[in-house]
């Protein structure tokens, strides 16, 4: 016998509370806890009938393992964060602001599929099945044998699943809007989403096809829901962008079968997404390289080079406390640079308002895009053009030290397939004593030990001088 119980649980974080409260202990959200009602047994946990665990078998570590199946999408950007391609039976959770991009993706990824001879199932508890066919149409994509649904029982969406062939590929847009008879409580709560996800997972686990599962976001850019969904599933992708850029970013933050640091670039065009294989001649098509302030740094964004533009302004402040506003950049590690400026270098930037901004919308994590970045600081202050041909990064250290990055080679190749003859960067480990590049090096470097060494080198160009006016007529 089981009796229903409330139980106040956190739309957020999923905590579970004893009474309601304004404000969640475990994530400090305000008005987050809604009452919802669950199922608890009465009778006595010593007198509860269950099954007997049964043995399984031990291996050891050692032993011979094949990699994952995997089914190529033919969008290769997506295959690329996806480690490779989709897993069968694998269960995918991606996220992203609404109107980014998700359901055109996924559904350019399902026509391409279904065109390939898999069976696919497309299933939208957001739109109608007519609402998906105009998005299909517009695409160009509505000859392709998709099959749609528009429902949000979960019961009945897994049941409809297991008739017929196995499908290749199942989409499930979103998952917020499902809901399961197990639970009493509206759809979008915290526990429906975990009991819908839970479902689903268990029927791809069971029937070897990959599910996609669409996640909305907050306004804070996380995926709505419990974070035990976030660790359900086995990956994790967020696409990223915004309306004042055509481009868009996939990113994998989980991934159990690739790795988590690889991106997809994409455009958006009138006929859907289009896949960018060099993303850095976008981000670098539009770059002012004579004025002063902007550095071309050469990143990485998993096994992928890319170059984009740092911009920095620093001007005088008309306020007590100065101003630091950073886009696309970490405003601590922006912090740090500038007090390592201030304290090794002697460059007082107190009475600055320092504005910085990574062109094009990107978003960098990485810290070889310190150098970049104390280069574009000191060319603003200073008034100085740094070279065009050059290329920066750089790890910069608290003691004013230069360090060495990664993937150096890689980073050099990418700047000399795009026209750059030099690069201002630490000393590779190869190079010697000497500091002279190695010999793979496909151009000129630069070598640099400390911060002080690049401030001396703006400094010794001088501030950029106007040209003079013409004195004719």
């Amino acid at each position: 016998m089981a009796k229903r119980t409330a139980s106040f649980i956190c739309q957020i974080c999923g905590a579970v509370h004893s009474r309601w409260q304004g404000r969640c202990d475990s994530c400090g959200a305000w008005n987050s806890i809604a009452e919802e009602a669950t199922a608890t047994d009465t009778m006595p946990a010593n007198l509860r009938g269950g099954r007997r665990g049964r043995l399984i078998a031990l291996e050891s570590l050692t032993g011979t393992s094949e990699d994952a199946p995997r089914v190529q999408v033919g969008i290769s950007e997506l295959d690329r964060v996806a480690g490779g391609g989709i897993v069968p039976g694998s269960v995918l959770l991606i996220g992203g602001d609404p109107g980014i991009g998700k359901s055109t993706l996924l559904i350019q990824a399902s026509a391409a599929l279904a065109g390939a001879g898999h069976r696919i199932i497309y299933v939208s508890g957001e739109e109608a099945v007519a609402q998906v066919r105009l998005r299909a149409e517009r695409l160009g994509l509505a000859g392709a044998p998709v099959e749609l649904a528009a429902e949000t029982n979960v019961e009945d969406i897994v049941a409809t699943l297991s008739e017929g062939r196995r499908p290749a590929l199942v989409v499930i847009d979103s998952i917020q809007t499902m809901w399961t008879d197990t639970v009493e409580s509206a759809p979008g709560t915290v526990t429906q989403v975990r009991s819908s996800a839970q479902i689903l997972i268990r029927y791809a686990k069971r029937a070897g096809a990959a599910v996609i599962l669409v996640g909305h976001v907050t306004k804070d850019g996380q995926i709505a829901g419990p974070r035990v969904v976030e660790h359900m599933v086995d990956a994790v992708l967020s696409f990223e962008g915004d309306g004042a850029h055509h481009f868009r970013i996939l990113r994998a933050q989980k991934n159990r079968f690739g790795p988590t640091d690889e991106i997809g670039v994409f455009e958006m065009t009138g006929l859907g997404l289009s896949e960018v294989a060099n993303p850095s001649e976008l981000f670098l098509s539009n770059r002012d390289s004579g004025a002063p302030g902007t550095a071309v740094y050469a990143g990485m964004e998993g096994t992928r080079p890319v170059l984009v533009e740092i911009q920095a302004l620093v001007v005088p402040t008309s306020l007590g406390t100065p101003r630091r506003a950073v886009v696309g950049w970490d405003p601590s590690r922006l912090s740090m640079v500038l007090a390592v400026l201030e304290a090794r270098c002697g460059i007082k930037l107190g009475a600055h308002d320092v504005h910085l901004n990574v062109a094009g919308g990107f978003r960098i994590s990485e810290p070889a895009a310190d150098l970049a970045v104390a280069a574009a600081l000191i060319s603003s202050l200073a008034g100085t053009v740094l070279p065009p041909d050059s290329v920066y990064f750089g790890e910069i250290s608290l003691t004013g030290a230069v360090r060495a990055v990664p993937h150096a080679v890689a980073r050099l190749k990418e700047a000399a397939k795009l026209g750059f003859t030099r690069a201002v960067a630490p000393a590779a480990k190869g190079a010697g004593a000497s500091g002279r590049e190695p010999a793979e090096a496909p151009l000129a470097i630069d070598a640099i030990a400390s911060l002080g060494d690049i401030v001396a080198a703006i400094a010794a160009k001088g501030p950029r001088r106007a040209a003079a006016p013409s004195q004719e007529g």
